[in-house]
């Protein structure tokens, strides 16, 4: 899963593209072209003390791209990621293929019925409170138990409302320190129990930067490191910044493990 942020305050600055049709497509094009299998497009900054935008402008900021990528290649799966249920109506009725959430419902629970309605599928991530509070919120008695705990009781809402393909995300770097991004990563296979599809966005995240004293625009190196590891322990999507790089990965690990 290409990521392809159509904001101005994403985290990576590699990964934000202007809203211009030229822009956006050259961007699609080189994922597309890269071994892309989704590309996931994103109008809202979810990183820690990311600015609200209104309903509007991001509605603005996604629409059009998602029209622009499926009339050049229809054949591509496009993810959005929101959390807003208006947004997500609006995308689906542009061409959008799955519903990326990070708040699981949480944040706008209007969104679970528009999916469920949609028959998309429907990417549920962890996290507490919002991309304003998370950081202040991630003290745990006992982290993966309880992810696996809200993702259980999450999965039967979801399958009582309707929605019938949901793919599970554990939210590294979401209300996580890096130290808990690492457990996490390390006891990856304990989400297998929950029978479903399972997603890794650790891409040039602050746990593999801070911990290498690097930028987010030099943590290439770690971040393929740590989608080996993923991999190993039976992640499904990868959602990263650099595709060549993923693929490459992914290829070798098919090689290792046949």
């Amino acid at each position: 899963m290409g990521i392809l942020n159509l904001t101005p305050d994403s985290f990576f600055e590699g990964s934000r593209v202007k809203i211009s049709k030229e822009q956006v497509l050259t961007k699609a094009s080189q994922m597309v072209n890269e071994g892309a299998d989704i590309l996931d497009l994103g109008g809202y900054s979810t990183r820690p003390g990311a600015v609200d935008i209104s309903v509007s402008e991001e509605i603005d900021r996604v629409v059009p791209p998602i029209e622009w990528i499926k009339e050049a290649y229809p054949e591509m799966l496009i993810s959005l990621d929101t959390f807003r249920s208006q947004v997500a109506k609006k995308g689906i009725e542009a061409g959008a293929d799955l519903i990326n959430d990070v708040s699981a419902g949480n944040i706008d629970p209007e969104i679970l019925p528009v999916v469920a309605e949609s028959g998309l599928p429907y990417i549920a991530m962890h996290m507490r409170g919002t991309p304003q509070t998370m950081k202040g919120l991630s003290d745990y008695s006992d982290l993966i138990p309880e992810i696996l705990y809200y993702f259980a009781e999450k999965v039967d809402l979801f399958k009582k409302l309707g929605i019938k393909d949901v793919i599970l995300d554990p939210g590294f770097g979401f209300a996580k320190t890096a130290e808990q991004g690492f457990h996490l990563l390390k006891n990856w296979t304990l989400f297998r129990s929950l029978g479903l599809p399972v997603l890794a966005g650790i891409s040039r995240k602050s746990m593999i930067y801070k911990t290498l004293d690097v930028t987010a625009s030099e943590a290439l190196n770690g971040t393929t490191a740590l989608h080996m590891v993923a991999l190993q322990q039976g992640v499904n999507i990868l959602r990263v910044h650099d595709v060549k790089e993923a693929k490459e990965t992914i290829k070798l690990y098919e090689k290792l493990y046949p």
